[in-house]
């Protein structure tokens, strides 16, 4: 079926392409010097000391994971049955690396406002048990910084962030995936920039960078500078280098055609962001007293992935209704990210509690679902979306 507004569309122009032929052109397809320069770039641009690309989001929350395994820092050191906080809604792939290294999950419910983490659910959740908050901003959407660092002064946990639906977002003008000890990022089609396939990592910490260079690539020392805080200095012998194995590693690396694309998308991703946000402003203009649905409440400066409608409680509204209206009006709609994900049958093989109930996720989870935002004005859109809620 073909919507009037779909869920996604090409940030690409002949710029993206013509770098494609750049890399046809010199040969060199597998990891080199564009996906270093698109890390020097995206470091600067997003104010971080390291930035590490891999093939995908879900990679970049993969190695965050692992390298806080291996780092020798007592104060970020994980191990099996250490407990993590997670919020009860996000992507698949946020939890699973917790269970594949042995960590103990708790679910916290979310805000069903703002849809980040419920800031007394939260607190009430941490025990002398946490070690680490694991902090996903939604939709675009960054959460309360502020409030999450008073949660954890003077006690030993944590957090890093999974920011790869919110690429752009500022908390007090700094930018969402900085806050924590890491934070990942996504550059997959359907996101703020596209590499078609493509991940990203930023850190201030020089040892965790320098361990996960090495477990991007089989966990050998090849790609580490020769000083580093995984082995020291290194040999001066390429040959004796290049395929020594320190750490359990993986192949996670991008290809050159992606680092390629990520030059060119980056330039263009203030003006992205930008119309995203006007994009944001007229849904407040037109959506935020709607009798039926709730929208998305912003926290700082959301970069607007997408729009969530939600059945506003007593409305009457289902979200069969809601999804009939839409595709009417020519919306292609689908769930918000993986709705409660605690309910789902892999949390069976997890190590896992559920703090509480998850009252705002299971309601999310039953009647909501999110239209897309684009990188162009959407005067119409909005337009027929108060229509298609008017009564």
């Amino acid at each position: 079926m073909n919507f009037k507004y779909p869920l996604a569309t090409a940030t690409w122009d002949d710029a993206e392409y013509a770098a494609m032929q750049s890399v046809i052109a010199s040969g060199m397809f597998t990891m080199g010097q564009k996906v270093q320069a698109f890390e020097s770039d995206f470091a600067k641009l997003f104010g971080s000391k390291h930035a590490v690309m891999v093939n995908s989001g879900s990679s970049a929350n993969l190695l965050m994971v692992a390298a806080l395994f291996y780092t020798q820092n007592e104060r970020l050191r994980l191990k099996a049955g250490d407990e993590v906080i997670v919020p009860a809604v996000s992507w698949s792939t946020t939890y699973h690396p917790l269970q594949q290294y042995g960590l103990r999950v708790k679910f916290v419910d979310i805000d069903l406002n703002t849809l980040n983490y419920d800031m007394q659910a939260l607190a009430s959740a941490i025990t002398d048990k946490t070690r680490m908050i694991f902090v996903v901003n939604l939709l675009g959407n960054p959460n309360d910084f502020d409030a999450l660092n008073a949660l954890i002064a003077g006690r030993n946990i944590f957090y890093m962030e999974d920011n790869c639906e919110s690429m752009g977002a500022t908390y007090k003008g700094k930018q969402a995936g900085t806050f924590g000890v890491m934070g990942s990022f996504s550059s997959f089609f359907s996101h703020h920039i596209s590499t078609m396939e493509g991940g990203m990592i930023t850190t201030d910490d020089e040892e965790l960078y320098h361990i996960l260079l090495s477990i991007r690539a089989h966990g050998w020392t090849r790609n580490l500078p020769k000083h580093n805080r995984v082995t020291g200095t290194k040999s001066d012998d390429p040959f004796e280098e290049s395929f020594k194995f320190v750490l359990p590693g993986y192949n996670v690396r991008p290809l050159e055609l992606s680092g390629a694309l990520g030059i060119e998308q980056l330039k263009k991703l203030p003006n992205l962001i930008d119309h995203r946000r006007k994009n944001g402003a007229l849904l407040q203009e037109a959506m935020s007293d709607n009798p039926f649905v709730m929208i998305q409440q912003e926290t700082g400066a959301s970069s607007w992935f997408g729009f969530s409608l939600i059945a506003r409680p007593g409305s009457g509204m289902t979200r069969a209704e809601m999804l009939r209206r839409l595709n009417e009006a020519g919306f292609e709609c689908r769930p918000i990210v993986a709705g409660n994900f605690a309910k789902n049958e892999c949390v069976k093989y997890f190590d896992h509690e559920i703090h509480g109930d998850l009252r705002n996720a299971d309601y999310l989870d039953q009647h909501g679902l999110f239209v897309g935002n684009h990188h162009y004005p959407l005067v119409e859109a909005m337009a027929d979306l108060k229509r298609a809620f008017a009564g």
